[in-house]
């Protein structure tokens, strides 16, 4: 009788990676692509600065994509006040200094950044304008007006001060910048800003992990999701003895 296939041979896997700083999200994958050997999907880039959950996605579980691409974030960040980079972050050059407004200033404009908001996203992203991403047009030395998003910040805290530094955390939909709502918070508060750290701690109900990285079984997966067995149509359980 011919053994039934296991997991690790068809390589039906979440993988959940904490990116370091000074790495592309790209760069971060290439060393699971050699592992796995499958083709690989995940639920939204970081930035080089950036570090955090890459939530990864192997083998036939890359149809839950477009379900986790939808689901909120977790992040925290330290804004930087009294300045402004071209890019809204420690890679670009400064094109504004402002003063650096007061404790309670921040915390009396902050509240305005709660629940649905429109949202332009910053000249340097990923974001498509005609065709083109916007931080290609911003190289190019284009100026695109780049139309507003709707998001929702479900919550915005300020869990430290220490002028100019204030370490936030937010709890955003999808397609939130965090670097927008820093400038936006800034012109509110008569000042600039620049976002000099950023770290993504979580995706729906996926957290960033403890040891770097940590792979997840198709039966996990299915239990944190909440996903009936019997409702997935491709076979992934019985074929594989999980």
């Amino acid at each position: 009788m011919k053994p039934i296939a296991t997991e690790t041979q068809f390589l039906d896997r979440l993988v959940l990676l904490d990116k370091p700083r000074d790495v592309t999200s790209f760069q971060a994958l290439s060393p699971l692509k050699k592992d796995l050997g499958s083709s690989l999907g995940h639920t939204g880039t970081l930035d080089r600065f950036a570090d955090g959950l890459l939530v990864i996605l192997t083998g036939h579980l890359t149809k839950l994509v477009p379900l986790l691409t939808e689901m909120d974030k977790v992040y925290e960040a330290v804004f930087e006040f009294g300045r402004q980079t071209d890019t809204l972050d420690p890679e670009g050059q400064v094109i504004l200094e402002r003063a650096v407004p007061t404790r309670d200033r921040l915390e009396e404009t902050l509240k305005r950044f709660q629940g649905d908001l429109l949202q332009v996203p910053p000249l340097f992203s990923a974001v498509h304008v005609n065709g083109k991403r916007a931080y290609k047009r911003a190289l190019a030395g284009e100026s695109p007006e780049i139309p507003p998003r709707h998001v929702k910040i479900h919550a915005f805290e300020m869990l430290h001060w220490e002028a100019p530094y204030a370490r936030v955390r937010i709890h955003c939909s999808k397609g939130t910048y965090v670097r927008a709502l820093a400038r936006y918070w800034a012109e509110s508060s008569d000042s600039a800003a620049t976002v000099t750290q950023l770290r993504r701690l979580q995706v729906g109900p996926f957290v960033v992990p403890r040891v770097g990285r940590e792979d997840w079984n198709v039966r996990r997966v299915f239990e944190t999701l909440q996903i009936p067995v019997f409702k997935v149509k491709e076979p992934l359980l019985a074929r594989r003895g999980v």
